[in-house]
Parts: C-alpha cells; structure tokens; sequence
C-alpha cells in the first residue's frame, strides 16, 4: 500500500508490485487526511469502532506463571501384571487424543479373564439368556472393563479371538509429560506408565504481597498476559491462601484460564493484572494510540475511508483499555488496529502524521 505513487494510467506499483487502484477524486488526502480504498483497509488490517465509555481504574501488575490444572492431569498406571510387548508413545510433550493406542500388554492374568468372560456369555447365550447366568455374565464383563478394556474391545472378544495382547489406548485427550514404560519391560499391577495433562483449561499462579491482597478476592475476573504472546486472557480467580515462601509471607493467588487452542504452555511466564476500583471513562485498546516525543495520537475515522490523526491525552493505563481524558467523546470513531500503519502512509505522503485538531 504505498498511496503516494500516482500516474496518469493503469499500471502496478513500482514500489511493492501491486495493482494500481483507479483513484476517485473523493479519494484524494489533503495534509491532513489520509483516504484508503477497501481493498488497502483489507491489506493494512485497519479496523474502526466507536469510542465508548468502559471501566477503568490503577492496575497492579504481578508476576505469575502458568501451570497445570491438577483437576485436569491423569496419571495411567497398568491395570494388570504382564510384559510391555509394543510402546506407541514414546515421547513427552505429545498430543495424544482419547482412544489412541498407548501401549501393549502381554498378561496371563487378562488372557484368563477374557477365557472367563467367554464362558459366562457363552452359559448365558446357550440357556436362552437365562436371568439366573446373567450377573457371571456382567461380573465377567466388568472385570475387563476396569482393568482398561474399552467397551469394543470386549464386545469384540470370542472363542477364536482371544487376545493374548492387548492394546490399551489413552483414557483422555491432552499432552504426555511423562513416560515411564519402555519395551520388553514387566510391569506390576499399579505401576504409574503415563502422565497425561489436558492442557485446554489451565493455572496462573501469582505470589501476593500484603498490600496486594485486598486488590482482589475469589471468583473475580483478572486479566493475563504472557512472554511472547500479543493477546490479552481473562481468567477466574479460584484459590487465595497465605503461606510461607522464601522467609516471606504471600498470598498464593491461583486463576482458572480457558486455553481451548493450546497455545499456552505449563511454565510460561506471565503478568496478572490486578485493577483497583475503578470507575466509567472514555477509553480505547492500547492499539489504537501512537505516541512518539510530541505525545500521544489516535486516528479519526470519518466515512470509514478518511483518517486523520487526533492529540488525545491519556490517564489510567490498563493492559486492554487506556482511559482518554481529553481529545475525544463517545461516540467518535477511532482506528482501533493498524493504527501504526496509517502513521506510516501519513509519513510516506509527506503529511505530518502526528498533526490533528482538538475536539
């Protein structure tokens, strides 16, 4: 998008190679404005809103961490005794989804249930499904099932069938962190195997400090951010308790965060931040501001082509709004994303970017 190359005929951009736009003359900028066609809103990713009162107050920063949800994490251990014959998941930090094969297990101990299944179905089949055979049949049929059998495995079971081997698949969907089976191993009955953590609800946890305490309580919202990562995540607070840590008294703040993506990860570092009460005020995203050494600036949109840059003066920074105390009113409407590049295109066509008119 580069709107300062014009000529008199179609042609492309001798600056990034795209397609020259036929230019209406109500589409010309003047020092002051800046006008994109739809297709350059598309390509600069420029979005509008209207300026709207919304909650504002101080906010605390606190440094946070993300973890597990213990509710959320299983550990597989063996159901039988037997020899660990084929391992399909042999790596940590694998996603693996709920009835994928995990591992294979030789016992005599499942070869003699399956034998004792197939008889009691077999009495309770030939006699007509006779009501007096039929609690064998179920206490046979349970016994498999709790020793890791999935119902089609067992329903799949019969005289010619019967499986020496069985592979037993992971209970749950989510992510290995742990492994502890290798092949060709025995395994007794209880032995922890896998670690698997469903990592699409997870745990931010942040020490406070004793003036930070009264900032927050159980089941407010608070709001999360992490290294590396531009979006802003609300979570619930679920857990606040005073404890001793490194010879200091905090408060173990814990907040649930819904990670439906998994883009977050156990152990990432994070902010929690901790807003105190706060009142209504004009506010915009901290995206739709551009500050440099003149102070800050917002773009005004007006028929959803023109732009022009308008001094605003900001108050009560948080990490989703920034309170704007003079320089606009509800109601205005503000680029609310690509905010930087439209500071860009002023610059480019020579105008003074940072210029504006106040309300």
């Amino acid at each position: 998008m580069h709107p300062n190359v014009v000529q008199g005929k179609p042609g492309t951009c001798p600056v990034c190679g795209m397609d020259l736009v036929r230019v209406d003359r109500s589409m010309i900028s003047d020092d002051h404005h800046i006008m994109l066609t739809d297709t350059q809103l598309r390509l600069a990713n420029v979005t509008i809103a209207p300026v709207t009162r919304q909650r504002v107050g101080r906010t605390t920063v606190v440094n946070a961490k993300l973890i597990v949800n213990e509710q959320e994490t299983g550990v597989i251990s063996s159901r039988a005794a037997g020899r660990v014959e084929k391992v399909f998941v042999k790596e940590t930090g694998r996603n693996v989804k709920q009835g994928e094969p995990l591992y294979t297990l030789y016992s005599e101990q499942l070869l003699t249930l399956q034998q004792e299944y197939l008889l009691a179905k077999e009495q309770y089949e030939t006699l007509g499904q006779s009501e007096r055979y039929k609690p064998f049949f179920d206490a046979a049929r349970k016994k498999l099932l709790l020793l890791g059998l999935s119902p089609v495995q067992v329903d799949q079971l019969n005289r010619n069938t019967l499986k020496p081997q069985i592979v037993f698949q992971a209970p749950r969907s989510g992510v290995v962190y742990e492994v502890n089976i290798t092949e060709g191993t025995y395994v007794a009955e209880g032995t922890p195997l896998f670690r698997i953590e469903d990592t699409r609800s997870l745990w931010v946890e942040a020490e406070l400090y004793p003036d930070e305490v009264n900032l927050v309580q159980i089941g407010d919202t608070v709001t999360v951010t992490t290294e590396g990562e531009s979006r802003i995540t609300k979570a619930t607070v679920i857990f606040l308790s005073p404890e001793f840590r490194n010879n200091t008294q905090v408060t173990v703040l814990r907040a649930q965060i819904d990670n439906p993506d998994g883009a977050l990860r156990p152990g990432q570092f994070a902010q929690v931040h901790l807003t105190e009460a706060s009142h209504s005020a004009i506010a915009v995203p901290p995206e739709a501001i551009i500050r440099d050494e003149h102070g800050a600036r917002v773009y005004l949109a007006s028929g959803g082509h023109a732009f022009r840059p308008q001094p605003v003066k900001t108050g009560l920074e948080g990490p989703d709004v920034v309170e704007i105390t003079q320089g606009l009113i509800e109601g205005d409407t503000v680029a609310i994303t690509g905010a930087y590049l439209l500071y860009s295109e002023f610059v480019l066509k020579g105008g003074d970017a940072m210029a504006g008119h106040d309300h």
